[in-house]
C-alpha cells in the first residue's frame, strides 16, 4: 500500500465569527489549504468533511457550492472532538484503500461564547448536560492528585506554559501572557480548573490535501511533503453498563500503543506533540497516557519545562485548546497544521528545532456516548 501524504494544509485564525456561514469557514480554510499545494479543487478526487453541530446538514456539499461543485463524493463526518481527525483519517484510508490519489479534508465548527460543556454553544463532546465535562475533568484531575500528589499549581502551569506558547502564533484566539497567579486565581469552575484552565468556545476551520507517494512524486512535492506514519482511532476499551462513562485515558493508552507500533517508533522518539487539553487536568494526565513519561511523572515534567518550547518533548506549542480555541470540528486538523508546520520548518517564532516526528492527539465523548480518540504521527518526509 502506498504511504500517504500532506502536501497542502492550512487553518485559519480562530476567533468569533456571528456573521459567516459554518459552509463559508469551511470554503476559506479549503482553499487556503489547496494554495498551499499549488492545486484546486478540480484536482481533488473525494472530500471528507468534519462538522459537529450540523452535522445533518451536509456542509461538505455547501461548501463546496461555494468553491466548486466538480461532482466528486462528499463524506460528512460527525464524531465528537475527533471529528475533524476522523474525516483526515477517512482521507487516508482511501489513499492507502488505492481508491484515490488526491483528496481534501476539512473540520469547521462554528461555536457561541461560554464555557465548553459549560451551557455555552455546543459542548465540547456533543450536546449533553450543561457543567458535565467541567466537573469529569476535575474529577480526573482530583484523581490524579489522590494518587500522585500533582498539586493544583502544578496544574495551573499547564495554562501558564500553553498562553505563552500563544503569544507566538498568530492563528491562536488568544494571544496573552497569563502568570500563574492569574491562572490560579481567576473563578473557579470545577477545582482544581479555573477559568483560565478551561478550552473556550470559538469559530475555526483547518484543511488538509492528502496525496499518495506516486502523486506527491508526479507534482514535484516531496521536498515539502509530510509523510502519515500512522493514523490510529479506537472507542472504551471496556464498557461498564453501570457507570456509562467515557475512558478517555484507556481510549488514549490503546491509540497511543497501535499507533507506535504501526510507525515503528516509541514515545522518545517524538519531537513535539499536539494534544488535547480541553482542561488543564487534561494535558498532564495526557502525558503519562501517552508514554513521555511514567505514572506520577507528569508534575515533574511541567515543573522542569520538558513540555515547554526549548524543552525535550514541546507540547501544544500552538497554545493548544486553552488558547488557540477547540472549535469541535476543526481541532483535530488544526492539531494536524501545527505539526505539520514545524515538520516543514516553517513556524516561525515557535519553531521547534530540528522536528523530524511529531504526534496529535484528540479524544472526545461524554456520559452514556462512548469515547473516540484519534492519534497521528507525521514525519518529516
Amino acid at each position: 500500500m502506498s504511504d500517504v501524504f500532506i502536501i497542502g494544509v492550512d487553518m485559519i485564525k480562530f476567533g468569533r465569527f456571528p456573521d459567516r456561514t459554518v459552509p463559508s469557514l469551511a470554503a476559506e480554510a479549503a482553499l487556503m489549504a489547496l494554495d498551499d499545494a499549488g492545486l484546486t479543487i478540480n484536482d481533488m478526487q473525494a472530500l471528507y468533511c468534519g462538522n459537529l453541530g450540523q452535522a445533518s446538514g451536509m456542509v461538505g456539499q455547501r461548501m463546496l457550492a461555494e468553491i466548486g461543485q466538480t461532482g466528486i463524493p462528499v463524506v460528512n463526518v460527525a464524531n465528537a472532538c475527533a471529528t475533524g481527525a476522523t474525516a483526515f483519517r477517512d482521507g487516508w484510508m482511501s489513499i492507502k484503500a488505492g481508491l484515490y490519489d488526491l483528496v481534501l479534508a476539512v473540520g469547521v465548527e462554528q461555536m457561541g461564547k461560554g464555557l465548553l460543556g459549560g451551557g455555552g454553544g455546543v459542548s465540547p463532546e456533543g450536546l449533553i448536560g450543561s457543567g458535565t465535562m467541567p466537573a469529569m475533568f476535575a474529577h480526573i484531575g482530583n484523581e490524579h492528585s489522590r494518587k500522585y500528589g500533582t498539586t493544583f499549581e502544578q496544574f495551573a502551569k499547564v495554562s501558564v506554559k500553553n498562553h505563552h506558547h500563544s503569544t507566538l502564533n498568530p492563528k491562536s484566539m488568544y494571544q496573552v501572557e497569563t502568570p500563574l497567579e492569574q491562572v490560579m486565581g481567576s473563578e473557579m469552575i470545577s477545582f482544581p480548573n479555573t477559568k483560565l484552565m478551561c478550552s473556550v468556545n470559538v469559530d475555526g476551520s483547518a484543511a488538509a490535501v492528502l496525496a499518495s507517494e506516486t502523486m506527491v512524486k508526479r507534482l514535484g512535492l516531496m521536498d515539502r511533503a509530510v509523510r502519515i506514519r500512522a493514523s490510529t482511532m479506537t472507542s472504551n476499551p471496556f464498557e461498564d453498563r453501570q457507570m456509562a462513562m467515557p475512558d478517555f485515558s484507556g481510549a488514549t493508552r490503546l491509540a497511543a500503543k497501535v499507533a507506535y507500533e504501526a510507525a515503528g517508533v516509541g514515545p522518545e522518539d517524538i519531537n513535539l506533540i499536539e494534544l488535547h487539553d480541553c482542561f488543564a487536568t487534561a494535558e498532564l494526565v495526557h502525558y503519562e497516557n501517552l508514554g513521555i513519561c511514567a505514572p506520577g511523572e507528569a508534575g515533574w515534567l511541567i515543573d522542569e519545562g520538558v513540555t515547554a518550547l526549548g524543552g525535550k518533548v514541546p507540547v501544544n506549542v500552538s497554545g493548544g485548546l486553552l488558547s488557540k480555541g477547540h472549535p469541535l470540528g476543526a481541532t483535530g486538523i488544526a492539531n494536524i497544521y501545527e505539526v505539520a508546520t514545524h515538520l516543514r520548518g516553517a513556524a516561525g517564532a515557535r519553531q521547534v528545532e530540528g522536528a523530524r516526528l511529531g504526534l496529535t492527539h484528540v479524544v472526545g465523548g461524554g456520559p452514556g456516548m462512548g469515547t473516540a480518540c484519534a492519534i497521528h504521527i507525521l514525519e518529516k518526509a
